[in-house]
């Protein structure tokens, strides 16, 4: 019985849109509300959903209401009460101040000065340096001509390291300097480009092309940054050009896509394919308040379109330590049923899901506390694939290992590019190992969205 009752409420919290434009602001005067009402909300919402509830004491269904108090006031801020009721195993659930911001990023929409970068530092050095991965068009970025490829190293005439590199690169404008990485050596230069953030909305479909080979093989290349549900008609159109132009392989590219939403990771699979629909895409396990619950492949996106799908037997994926979540979820997911040739480095290892909730009392932003604008993204669900697969912390590792040349990034969709050119070197010729560039060891400590709420999240929206 009791099961039954928070399957409902289950159901009437992931029936929310987090689409909120049809909800009225706060009024920004806001009465705050006192530190205790927030951390209720956040025992509340985790003794409920949270995945990992079984191994968290405190969470238990016999604790008493005397050691539930006792516990809240050894925490003196919201945040740190939420930390200390996390497994020691989680590193993706989150808690957030003000849940505007984190609906904006869940919608795409950022302040962002257009120039998306990795951040890396050089082995037995406390130096880091930047290097463009893209540029967003219509952006500071793009109009002071930064591209692909470009180094910096130090911010506002400040070397970057691992020690300052976060508080340096979070004002809104800033100047970077630029430099050179050859042969493991990094050398300051004189240019200085300065770059202003603004309000902006990313279309995650970045590059759509088709390359002919040689042999007269058509392939598509999709560079798809993020699962954002407001683009699947973009995705879905991608897919009907791929139709189009006939291809006979398809390499999709999410070496910096960090995730999203898993129903259009579910979209994806099926445009990639199309003859399972009806099959199991993946099953999403809960903790043991919840039943588990079967997630299919399907023929229709989020608006009820149809799905173009090129039924393909076989695919491409390009990945790297950036790779995470919703992306990791499409590649485990298609591996039961076709060939999924993933190339790059191995992935960051994301297999869990969240929601978020809101201080009301059914969780979702309807009838929220309007005293303050807590949220949180726990972790609710790991997905598992169609032959049992799941806990991979370690990541996915790549069938065709090749890495990225800082050096010398080339041309996103370009035949030459290294990672595109492994794939494409297996598609004429068969596996073969592509060639790796040579420099000193580096580490990627950081990226241009690692401060945004959606960070490598994976996140439902409704259940079936």
């Amino acid at each position: 019985m009791m099961k039954n009752k928070i399957t409902h409420l289950f159901l009437l919290v992931f029936s929310v849109s987090l689409l909120t434009s049809c909800f009225e602001d706060q009024d920004d005067n806001i009465n705050p509300a006192s530190v205790d009402d927030i951390k209720d909300f956040i025992y509340r919402g985790l003794d409920i959903f949270y995945l990992y509830k079984g191994d968290i004491p405190i969470l238990a269904e016999d604790i008493s209401e005397e050691a539930v108090t006792q516990f809240k006031n050894n925490y003196s801020t919201p945040e740190n009460f939420f930390e200390a009721l996390l497994s020691p195993d989680d590193r993706f659930s989150v808690i957030y101040s003000d849940y505007r911001v984190l609906e904006n990023n869940l919608d795409g929409i950022t302040l962002n000065n257009g120039m998306e970068y990795g951040l890396v530092s050089i082995s037995n050095t406390n130096d880091v340096f930047g290097y463009v991965r893209y540029v967003l068009p219509n952006t500071s970025a793009e109009s002071e001509g930064v591209t692909r490829g470009m180094i910096f190293n130090r911010i506002d005439g400040t070397a970057l390291s691992v020690d300052n590199f976060r508080e340096l690169l979070a004002p809104n404008t800033y100047t970077i300097g630029l430099a050179n990485f050859e042969a493991g050596t990094l050398t300051p230069l004189e240019e200085t480009i300065t770059l202003t953030k603004q309000e902006y909305t990313e279309n995650p479909v970045h590059i759509v092309n088709t390359i002919e080979l040689e042999n007269n093989q058509k392939v598509g290349y999709l560079m798809y940054n993020a699962f954002n549900r407001n683009f699947d008609n973009d995705l879905n159109n991608a897919f009907a050009q791929f139709q189009a132009e006939n291809i006979t392989d398809l390499v999709v590219d999410l070496r910096y896509n960090g995730g999203g939403s898993i129903e259009t990771s579910n979209d994806l699979a099926s445009m990639i394919t199309g003859q399972f629909d009806g099959q199991l895409f993946s099953t999403q396990v809960y903790n043991e308040l919840f039943e588990d619950q079967e997630r299919l492949f399907n023929n229709e996106i989020s608006t009820g379109a149809g799905i173009n799908s090129l039924n393909l037997n076989k695919v491409y994926v390009l990945t790297t330590q950036s790779t995470a979540s919703a992306s990791e979820l499409l590649i485990a997911s298609l591996r039961p049923y076709i060939e999924v040739v993933q190339v790059g480095t191995a992935t960051t290892g994301k297999y869990q899901g969240s929601v978020t909730l809101y201080d009301s009392p059914d969780f979702s932003r309807s009838g929220a506390n309007i005293n303050h604008r807590y949220a949180m993204q726990p972790l609710i669900l790991k997905s598992v694939n169609a032959n049992g697969f799941t806990d991979y912390d370690d990541g996915l590792i790549p069938t065709i290992q090749a890495e990225e040349d800082f050096a010398n990034l080339g041309e996103l969709g370009n035949p030459n590019e290294t990672l595109f050119a492994a794939a494409l070197n297996d598609v004429s010729f068969g596996r073969m190992a592509p060639p790796q560039p040579s420099f000193t060891e580096v580490e990627l400590i950081g990226e241009s969205d690692m401060n945004q709420p959606n960070f490598q999240r994976m996140y439902v929206e409704t259940v079936e």
